[in-house]
């Protein structure tokens, strides 16, 4: 009682079992998965961050430092030019105004224009020769910064200032003496050369590179729309020492909340800071489309991971459930075997006790026979009918009597070790067995058994089972009307074919696809409980047969059991000489088609 209440669960219980173990495999399958992808994926892309970043700054450091000594290669060739100048042509020839113009003549066809004018200024601040597109002669710069510097130094580089002309310039001055006086030779950069110099500093959409002094006064121009704040730029004005060349690069939010990066380096001896600035969004552009593929990938690789894990889990879940129905099946059919060991048991004892009365029914029957020998019987006018009724009594007697010794062997064979079997005689003790309820049913059962048919290894009393089975259910088939059921035996290769076919009601082929299938049963309700053909299948596939079937409504159904035929097996004298015949008429016979065949149900 307590096994079938363990196996008798509620279906709703089985169901939340079911579903909670689901969401427990997923849960864990996700878990696994998505665990190791994240830590791999975030530190991938966190020291593929960090690389970038180095890349992008050694970049523009390199690309800083470079602008840094072309700038000053720049001033330097212009500084040394003017130097060579002055130092190779006599004064006299300075102060002329016509030889101070063919000189700036030269200057400018070689050096595409850099040098704008020229100019000789004493020591007063005087200038006393000039030679250019300005009318500048006896300018007098006295007061100007950088003339009152340039008397201090050898040579000496301005900062971009407007001056008398009113136009951004710069200004290169070597000074010389002369008869005992100071003189400066002076000349004006092209400011729009200068600029490009600084300008061709840019990479990207949003890049660009400018020039400040220590003053914070721009030296060059700025691109349109350019945010130029100079909080950040201090930064490198007081953090940085003046030295060429030294790039410091750091990044930080401008007034309009983006991120920028900067990257600045001295130059003109620490007098001027070479900035350059560029979005954060634009200098790490190839990294932001990095990352949104990694996560496109991490995203479709975390559908097919959720995707994997629900069919992965719904197809353990069935299998499960699989296993937990056969197991379930398993006790049902131990409780089946039981019950039907109870009935053997109790088929073997009624046995014994009809044998008795039987027996004793014989002996009278006996002893009235031998008392109609007497001469008072003998004459009597219904001895004839007395003798016929005593004749018919002792064959009913020996009919009983070869139904119970059927019954008791048929009882007591419970051994299932596999064991040669000869299935003609198998069949044949079943066909007799089932003979009787045949009969009231009204169903004739004929055989034709190949008479030369080899033995197999099986277990008699499953084979029993098997055939008895099948018998049964094709009576059941017959319903009122009666019907025939054939059973033949051939051989077909090395197997050992046993048809059964019935002229009973049939089945549809959604029916067909079901019959194996455990507690699956067409009979009313507590007239069958779905399991013999089951139970059929396994004893079949346990001996590595199969079982065909075909079936047509209202035309009947037909089973062939095919068996392999042992090593240990002999064939009988003359099987050679039939086998092709029966061979022949089997597949007449069979018409089935191969995708009927069914696989093993384990």
């Amino acid at each position: 009682m307590s096994m079938v209440m363990m196996i008798k669960k509620p279906s709703h219980s089985n169901a939340h079992f079911y579903q909670a173990l689901s969401q427990k495999i997923i849960l864990i399958v996700i878990l696994v998965s998505f665990t190791p992808l994240f830590l791999i994926s975030g530190f991938i892309l966190k020291q593929f961050d960090r690389s970038y970043c180095e890349k992008v700054h050694a970049h523009l450091g390199e690309l800083v430092e470079k602008h840094c000594q072309n700038i000053n290669r720049f001033l330097l060739e212009q500084t040394n030019t003017l130097r060579y100048f002055s130092d190779n042509h006599p004064f006299e020839q300075l102060i002329d105004e016509h030889s101070l113009t063919l000189k700036l003549s030269q200057l400018q066809d070689h050096f595409s224009g850099v040098f704008e004018d020229l100019g000789v200024i004493d020591d007063r601040g005087l200038q006393i020769s000039y030679a250019g597109p300005f009318k500048l002669m006896k300018a007098h710069y006295g007061e100007a910064d950088w003339f009152k510097r340039s008397m201090i130094h050898e040579y000496f580089i301005s900062d971009v200032f407007l001056g008398l002309r009113g136009l951004p310039h710069f200004i290169v001055a070597v000074r010389k003496e002369y008869q005992g006086r100071q003189w400066i030779l002076r000349a004006t950069i092209n400011f729009t050369a200068f600029n490009n110099l600084v300008e061709n500093l840019q990479v990207g959409k949003t890049g660009f590179a400018f020039i400040l002094n220590r003053a914070e006064a721009f030296q060059t121009r700025l691109p349109a729309g350019s945010l130029t704040g100079k909080g950040h730029y201090l930064r490198f004005l007081e953090n940085t020492p003046p030295k060429n060349g030294k790039v410091q690069i750091f990044e930080d939010k401008d007034e309009s909340g983006h991120t920028n990066i900067y990257a600045g380096a001295f130059l003109k001896n620490g007098e001027w800071l070479l900035v350059y600035q560029q979005d954060t969004a634009d200098a790490y552009r190839d990294l932001k489309q990095t990352r949104h593929v990694a996560f496109l990938i991490i995203v479709v690789g975390g559908i097919v991971i959720i995707s994997t894990a629900f069919l992965i889990t719904r197809r353990m879940v069935k299998r499960i459930m699989a296993a937990d129905r056969e197991k379930n099946m398993l006790n049902r059919q131990v409780i089946e075997t039981g019950k039907l060991a109870a009935i053997g048991e109790l088929a073997a004892g009624i046995a014994h006790e009809i044998n008795n009365p039987v027996a004793i029914m014989m002996e009278k029957a006996g002893w009235i026979k031998d008392l109609l020998e007497e001469e008072e019987f003998k004459e009597g006018e219904n001895l004839t009918e007395f003798e016929d009724s005593l004749e018919e009594i002792k064959n009913q007697a020996r009919r009983c009597k070869e139904i119970t010794h059927k019954l008791l062997s048929f009882a007591r064979k419970t051994d299932s070790r596999p064991q040669p079997v000869q299935l003609n005689e198998l069949l044949t003790d079943v066909i007799e067995l089932s003979r009787q309820r045949a009969k009231y049913a009204g169903v004739l059962l004929r055989k034709d058994l190949y008479p030369e048919l080899p033995v197999i290894e099986a277990s008699p009393t499953e084979m029993q089972q098997v055939f008895l089975n099948l018998i049964n259910n094709a009576m059941d088939a017959m319903k009122k009307e009666g019907g025939e059921i054939d059973i033949s035996t051939t051989v077909h290769g090395d197997e050992v074919i046993v048809k059964v076919a019935d002229t009973g009601q049939g089945m549809s082929e959604a029916n067909i696809e079901k019959i194996f299938d455990p507690f699956f049963t067409t009979k009313p309700v507590g007239k069958g409980t779905g399991l013999g053909l089951s139970i059929c299948y396994g004893i079949i596939n346990k001996l590595s047969g199969n079982i065909d079937v075909k079936s047509e409504i209202e035309k009947g159904t037909t089973f062939w059991i095919h068996l392999p035929i042992t090593s240990s097996a002999c064939l009988l004298e003359g099987e050679s000489k039939n086998k092709k015949k029966h061979h022949v008429n089997y597949l007449q016979l069979k018409g089935v088609k191969n995708g009927n065949r069914k696989g093993a149900i384990g």
